[in-house]
């Protein structure tokens, strides 16, 4: 494998394990603000703009704080790489340069 192919290669690894980190901040935000804040008898919730603190928080204000998150790791950690084959990785079709 040449050097290019590896940069490559470790640029998309490490783009991919940064979505999932996200990801799982996300499921660990969404889990313990919908399980700890939502774990109680329903006569003692508290009300943001009409729905229970615990899905507001985990259901509501979540996604779009994940999806803010997502669009600042994209713009700082993800790189614009060619991901078609260079020429001279292709090998000659036969009859090719014949």
């Amino acid at each position: 494998m040449d050097t290019n192919r590896n940069n490559r290669i470790r640029q998309a690894n490490r783009e991919a394990l940064a979505a999932l980190a996200v990801y799982a901040l996300y499921f660990l935000w969404w889990y313990f603000s919908g399980y700890g804040i939502g774990d109680k008898d329903p006569e003692t919730y508290s009300y943001v703009f009409g729905f229970p603190s615990w899905f507001f928080y985990s259901c509501i204000l979540g996604y779009p704080l994940t999806t803010a998150l997502l669009w600042l790791v994209v713009r700082l950690f993800f790189k614009e790489i060619p991901l078609d084959a260079e020429v001279r990785d292709i090998p000659a079709m036969k009859g090719e340069n014949e």
